[in-house]
């Protein structure tokens, strides 16, 4: 067995859409690691693999990509994954997996990856398929050809799975056999004098003197460094004599690019009968007649909002039930800390601070375990690519392509688990953009907030004779916050996430039943993720909330309630009126000591900022406790007015005591057009510690969950301030 220290590395690469996840996840035995790449938010796995001769070995498995050609941070990371560029280490062999039903498209990169002068090893993925296809690959004939060993294998099925470890075992040991060389030279000699002048100008620990792989990374510049790129560590010098290179290209009516991309097809395509034989007449596949239907402009959208529905009916319903269980669990500790220990400040903190914040965390878990068993379903059977191509049309007008809708529209579940699944989403900006507008989408925990405010504050009334105007208000805030993502997004995406617009490239795989055991690995480990990184986050948020909504303990005024509780205990003989009046008085005592607390001093402080929107201290300190969870702001006002928190959005006493709430001078404190501004701040604002704590971990920064919560609640107060003020000039205060 060889050491740790000494253990062989192999980088995983493919297309997207290869099952390079599939094999990978075969290959380590499920069990590989989730990290993220040197100083990148991109996520990486690193599994072992035993093998015969080179011992336990690392697998690493690098983003899916159709080229080298760095045009995004996940092309960036896989140059430097293959090439060994700063700050990762060369592996010591690739591992390419490509689609052998689309050969000839997956070759582009094999050709990249051996002209880079490292070991090779091509798994041609999906062979059982050529059968139906019609199709025939030689993969002896096509290892003659590349000059690499190449295993024609069914990672879903483990067909040839063994043959392709021996074949990389004997690759580890003697590597001088799998570097054949550059399959094809640069044809005219300009394009040679191109490649040269670039060369020269790479940094030295980039290629170490080998000149195979220096002129490998000239095509690599020649094609991916401009002005735009997203690509770190290029040197300013580089940058300059590629775009002097292209300049005069372009002065002599030269396409570099297009003399490149021709030179490696025009070797595939002159070698490719070889070792490729499809029939004359290809007949129609499953996959072709599917497509008719779900890539169809009307049907295929109506299909893919039933899917959706399917996808939001788990996040509302199938996981209530479990959802119902975490928070009776929940329930059921602090009712044994409760009977357990004294009754105290040590009792309080257990109860509603740790045991609390643990639950905040918790809660979550059902849902983004059901979105991304459902992401990797359409992932792994090939429809994700669908919804890519279909939905590009829609969001390319606001600066983001198809893949950035299903992140949004799982937003109206919880904006949690729908920024997790930006995951999806292979551009860097497009990632960021999207995690900074899903939280805009109406989630689930808004819901309460509304209901109470409609049910109080807006008569059952009807419009037309026949549309509820509660219901209409529903759908209102539903559409009015799509709306407001929608153009916010389109407004960073040509501002602060400004950049080259970038055509959807995606090849649509064949469809297949997914791979189950890597569908359920896949899930778990990204939920374990969220548990252990985001939910520590969470955890001491939630502990933060609690200290500031009951501290300072006033002496007085636990004396002035000891007191008058004495009286009644005294006064009143035990029965169902001592209870209900010792209950009054605990929630009353409660109120007080919540308007004393940090909070309440936070809530009157910020009075006067929130008193032009319509809004009280004792709102504001609703908006603080809001901040713990949405929906946490009905039971905080529950507490607030003196009822307790075993209120919700149904309590008929809450809505009363909303209703009847005045100020000093008799007006009422909510009014339809308070309650309007309050539910469009609720709206926009991104209250929710759990998401800026899923966006912390995302991107690993305060930095960008600091912009996301400011611009969120600075929208939202000038939105709720145009309702309210605007309402008040129109006559409707």
């Amino acid at each position: 067995m060889i050491t740790t220290a000494a253990r062989k590395r192999v980088a995983v690469a493919g297309n997207p859409n290869t099952g390079k996840s599939t094999l990978f996840n075969r290959l380590t035995g499920l069990s590989a690691k989730v990290g993220n790449y040197p100083g990148v938010t991109v996520e990486r796995e690193i599994g072992a693999l035993e093998l015969q001769r080179s011992g336990s070995i690392e697998l690493m498995d690098v983003p899916g990509t159709y080229s080298l050609t760095a045009r995004s941070a996940e092309e960036n990371i896989a140059i430097q994954a293959i090439c060994g560029l700063h700050p990762l280490e060369r592996p010591d062999a690739v591992l390419i997996v490509a689609d052998a039903t689309q050969l000839t498209r997956n070759l582009y990169l094999v050709l990249q990856v051996i002209e880079a002068d490292l070991p090779v090893v091509v798994a041609l993925n999906m062979s059982d398929m050529l059968t139906a296809n019609g199709q025939v690959v030689d993969a002896a004939a096509l290892s003659r050809e590349l000059g690499v060993p190449v295993v024609s294998i069914s990672a879903q099925h483990n067909d040839n799975v063994d043959a392709l470890r021996a074949a990389l075992d004997d690759v580890l040991q003697t590597p001088e056999r799998a570097r054949p060389g550059p399959r094809w030279i640069p044809a005219t000699p300009e394009l040679r004098d191109d490649v040269s002048a670039v060369a020269g100008e790479l940094p030295f620990d980039w290629h170490r003197g080998e000149q195979r792989r220096r002129d490998a990374l000239a095509l690599w510049a020649l094609l991916s460094l401009d002005e735009h790129d997203e690509i770190a560590g290029a040197p300013l010098h580089l940058r300059d004599t590629v775009l002097a290179r292209r300049r005069g290209a372009a002065a002599a009516k030269r396409e570099i690019e297009a003399e490149i991309i021709r030179g490696r097809y025009g070797w595939i395509d002159a070698c490719a009968g070889k070792f490729l034989h499809e029939p004359a007449n290809a007949r129609r596949t499953k996959t072709d007649r599917v497509d008719r239907l779900l890539l169809h402009p009307a049907a295929g959208f109506l299909m893919f909002l039933l899917a959706m529905g399917l996808v939001f009916q788990s996040l509302f319903s199938w996981a209530d039930p479990a959802i119902k269980l975490i928070e009776s669990t929940i329930g059921a500790l602090k009712d044994l800390v409760v009977a357990y220990l004294p009754a105290g400040i040590l009792t309080d903190f257990v109860c509603d601070g740790l045991i609390e914040g643990v639950g905040s965390v918790i809660v979550f878990l059902p849902q983004i375990m059901l979105l991304f068993f459902f992401i990797g379903v359409m992932e792994d059977s090939g429809y994700m690519a669908r919804v890519a191509f279909l939905m590009d049309r829609l969001m390319k007008s606001i600066g983001l392509h198809g893949r950035a809708f299903v992140p949004m529209m799982s937003g109206f579940a919880c904006a949690v688990p729908a920024i997790l699944a930006t995951r999806t989403m292979e551009r860097q900006r497009d990632r960021m953009l999207t995690m900074m507008v899903v939280p805009l989408m109406t989630c689930s925990a808004r819901l309460p907030v509304y209901s109470l405010l409609i049910a109080a504050l807006f008569p059952p009334d009807r419009v037309f004779g026949f549309v509820p105007v509660q219901g209409l208000l529903m759908i209102a805030m539903y559409l009015f916050s799509t709306v407001i993502a929608l153009c916010v997004a389109a407004v960073l995406g040509r501002t602060l996430f400004k950049g080259r617009s970038v055509p959807l490239l995606i090849e649509m795989p064949p469809y297949r039943t997914p791979h189950w055991p890597a569908v359920i690995a896949m899930m778990w480990r990204k939920s374990r993720v969220f548990l252990t990184e985001a939910g520590t986050v969470i955890l001491g948020c939630t502990v933060l909330i609690w200290g500031l909504l009951n501290f300072p303990k006033s002496s007085e005024i636990a004396a002035r309630f000891d007191e008058q509780s004495a009286r009644v205990a005294t006064e009143v003989p035990a029965g169902a009126e001592r209870d209900a009046r010792l209950a009054e008085l605990g929630n009353a005592r409660a109120a007080e000591q919540l308007r004393y607390s940090f909070g309440g001093q936070i809530g009157h402080a910020i009075e006067p900022v929130i008193a032009p929107l319509g809004f009280d201290w004792k709102i504001g300190i609703g908006l603080l406790g809001a901040f713990m969870a949405r929906e946490v702001f009905v039971s905080t006002m529950g507490v607030v007015y003196g009822m307790g928190h075993d209120v919700d959005d149904s309590s008929v006493g809450l809505r009363q005591r909303i209703k009847q709430e005045a100020h000093a001078d008799g007006r009422p404190v909510y009014t339809p057009l308070v309650g309007l501004s309050l539910m469009v701040f609720f709206a926009l604002a991104c209250q929710c510690m759990s998401t800026l704590a899923v966006v912390r971990r995302e991107t690993r920064s305060w930095r960008w969950p600091a912009f996301l919560f400011v611009y969120t609640v600075a929208l939202a107060w000038l939105m709720a301030f145009a309702v309210y003020q605007g309402g008040a000039l129109l006559g409707f205060a």
